[in-house]
């Protein structure tokens, strides 16, 4: 068993697609022609990060409700948290893409960490390994 996906709802499927794929480097897995549960027609657009089994569900906003919910999906809570091999070249990288940074970098026990915004302003954490783990 695992879980093999999560929706963010955002905007618009391209401006979505373009900052998960060409800024924070995931894969495009699937961008199919669907339709909703009445008929209109929608996009089924999954992103993931490289070698991860878990997906994401890009959903554009249907209706009120779901506008109201962009960005704001966990009440500012941090909601996704991505892990990489290297904190400082990752960090690095998505500053120069433009990403913004809510926070600075800071050490916890369970790695390096910084929080930032995606495109839709969804909190994540940029997670690095722990100290003990990352050394030779």
């Amino acid at each position: 068993m695992h879980l093999q996906l999560v929706t963010i709802i955002v905007e618009e499927y391209d401006p979505a697609i373009d900052f998960f794929v060409n800024t924070l480097g995931f894969d495009l897995i699937e961008d199919s022609p669907s339709l909703t549960n009445d008929g209109r027609q929608k996009r089924w657009v999954v992103v993931r990060p490289p070698s991860s089994a878990t997906g994401i569900l890009l959903a554009r906003a249907d209706g009120d409700r779901q506008r109201r919910a962009i960005g704001d999906q966990l009440a500012g809570r941090v909601a996704f948290f991505l892990q990489v091999e290297d904190f400082e070249a990752a960090h690095a990288r998505y500053l120069s893409a433009g990403v913004e940074f809510v926070t600075e970098p800071r050490t916890e026990p369970y790695g390096k960490v910084a929080v930032f915004l995606d495109i839709s302003g969804n909190r994540w954490d940029l997670l690095g390994p722990t100290a003990a783990a990352s050394a030779p």
